[in-house]
C-alpha cells in the first residue's frame, strides 16, 4: 500500500477482558450509529460539534441518513459485524433506537453485535424491551458521577441479559470523586468501566478553557492530567485483582469485580477510526485507486468536462494502455479518476490540470488533500 508516514505505533493493545463491543471497536468493524443528535443534559465536555449536537438527525459513521435503509447501506459498504448507538441520547429517540436494534438484527443475524450509550436512568421495564429488541450491551454515562441514580436500571439490564457496563470521561479536576466512585461500583451489577482519556474538541473548547484544561501534548485532543488519573484507576483495579498493593497508597484492597478499559484519545482517532476506515476502503476501493496505511484513497485525476471526457479517455488509453475500466468520470468535480502512476506519467505533456487527490473512504468522498502535478 502507500505509505504515508504519519502515525506512530499504537501504544495500547486489546485485552481478553474487553467486552465485546470494545473489541470490535478496535478492529474498526463496528459501524457507528448517530441516532440523534438530542440529549436531555447539556455537559460541559460534550465533544460534538454544532452540526449535530441538539440536531434529531441519523448518521451513519460519516453519512447522515433519512432511513434504516441507506443505515444498512453503510453497514454493508464497511462489512460491519456490529453497531454502537450513540448520540445525543439514543433514549431520548426511544421508539427509533428499539427499530433500528431490530432490524439491523434482522437484516445480519443474531451475531452482529450491538452496543448502545446511555445517561438516562430509564424505567426497568425498559430493559426488557432493548434485550427483545436484541441490544447485547449498554453503557451508562452518569451525569455528574451519580451512580446511585442509576443502580436500579443498570441491575434491571443486566437481569434481562443485556451485558452492561459504564463509560464516563475521566475528567482532571475530580481525581478523588472517580477514585471513590470504584468503590461504589462494587455493589453495582457492572460488568466493565470504560474510561475515557477526556478530549478537548471544537465543540467544548470554550467551556474545558474555563475549567483551566490544557491539551496534553500537541498531538492528542486529550486534556492534561485526565491519562494520569485513568491510569491510577485502571493500576488500582489490577493490582485488586492481583491481590498486590496499591502503587500510590499501599493499600491491598479486595478486587472490584469488574474490568477497567482506558481508552485514550489518540488510540479513538489513530486506532479505531484508522481501522474503520481501512475497512471501508478495503470494501468499496476502485481499480484506479490506492488504499493508504493511513485509511486513505489516493488516485490521479484530469479535469474534463462532460464534453471532453470521452476524448480524454480515449487519449489516456492510446498514449497509455490503461484499460478503460481503469477510468472513472466524476460528474461532481468534473475530473477523469486514473491511477496516480499514469497521471505521473502523463503530466507534463497534459494540456488539462492533472493532480494527485487523496479521500476519505466514506459515502460523501472526503477531499483531504490535492496536489497540482502540472502548471497547465
Amino acid at each position: 500500500m502507500f505509505e504515508l508516514p504519519q502515525f506512530t505505533e499504537l501504544p495500547e493493545a486489546p485485552d481478553e477482558s474487553d467486552s465485546e463491543g470494545c473489541i470490535q471497536c478496535q478492529m474498526g468493524s463496528k459501524l457507528v450509529l448517530f441516532i440523534t443528535g438530542k440529549c436531555h443534559w447539556q455537559c460541559d465536555y460534550c465533544p460534538l460539534s454544532e452540526t449535530r449536537r441538539d440536531i434529531d438527525w441519523m448518521f451513519a459513521n460519516e453519512r447522515r441518513c433519512e432511513s434504516f435503509d441507506e443505515v444498512i447501506e453503510e453497514a454493508r459498504a464497511m462489512r460491519a459485524t456490529g453497531a454502537g448507538i450513540t448520540g445525543g441520547d439514543p433514549m431520548m429517540a426511544r421508539e427509533r433506537t428499539l427499530k433500528g436494534i431490530s432490524l439491523l438484527k434482522d437484516e445480519f443475524g443474531p451475531e452482529f453485535h450491538i452496543h448502545m450509550y446511555t445517561s438516562i436512568p430509564f424505567k426497568e421495564d425498559w430493559a426488557i424491551d432493548l434485550a427483545k429488541a436484541g441490544l447485547d450491551e449498554i453503557r451508562f454515562h452518569f451525569l455528574d458521577l451519580d451512580a446511585e441514580s442509576y443502580m436500579s436500571t443498570i441491575s434491571a439490564c443486566s437481569k434481562a441479559g443485556i451485558m452492561t457496563g459504564v463509560e464516563i470521561p475521566c475528567e482532571p479536576d475530580r481525581e478523588e470523586e472517580l477514585l471513590n466512585l470504584l468503590e461504589e461500583l462494587r455493589e453495582s451489577e457492572i460488568s466493565f468501566l470504560n474510561i475515557n482519556e477526556l478530549e478537548i474538541t471544537v465543540g467544548n473548547h470554550d467551556n474545558m478553557e474555563l475549567r483551566g484544561f490544557n491539551l496534553s501534548t500537541e498531538i492528542t485532543a486529550g486534556a492534561a492530567g485526565s491519562s494520569e488519573i485513568a491510569l491510577m484507576m485502571r493500576d488500582r483495579i489490577h493490582c485488586a485483582e492481583r491481590g498486590d498493593p496499591d502503587p500510590v497508597d499501599g493499600t491491598i484492597r479486595e478486587p472490584y469485580g469488574f474490568h477497567l478499559k482506558f481508552c485514550t484519545a489518540v488510540y479513538k482517532d489513530s486506532g479505531q477510526m484508522r481501522r474503520r476506515f481501512l475497512r471501508r476502503g478495503e470494501a468499496t476501493i476502485s481499480p484506479h485507486e490506492i488504499l493508504t496505511n493511513d485509511g486513505t484513497l489516493v488516485f490521479g485525476a484530469v479535469e474534463a468536462d462532460e464534453g471532453s471526457a470521452d476524448d480524454w479517455m480515449n487519449e489516456i488509453s492510446r498514449i497509455t494502455g490503461l484499460p478503460p475500466r481503469f477510468m472513472l468520470w466524476d460528474r461532481s468535480t468534473n475530473r477523469i479518476e486514473i491511477p496516480l502512476s499514469v497521471a505521473e506519467a502523463i503530466a507534463e505533456e497534459a494540456s488539462a490540470p492533472v493532480s494527485m487527490v487523496e479521500v476519505l473512504p466514506t459515502h460523501e468522498r472526503l477531499e483531504v488533500t490535492m496536489v497540482r502535478l502540472n502548471s497547465s
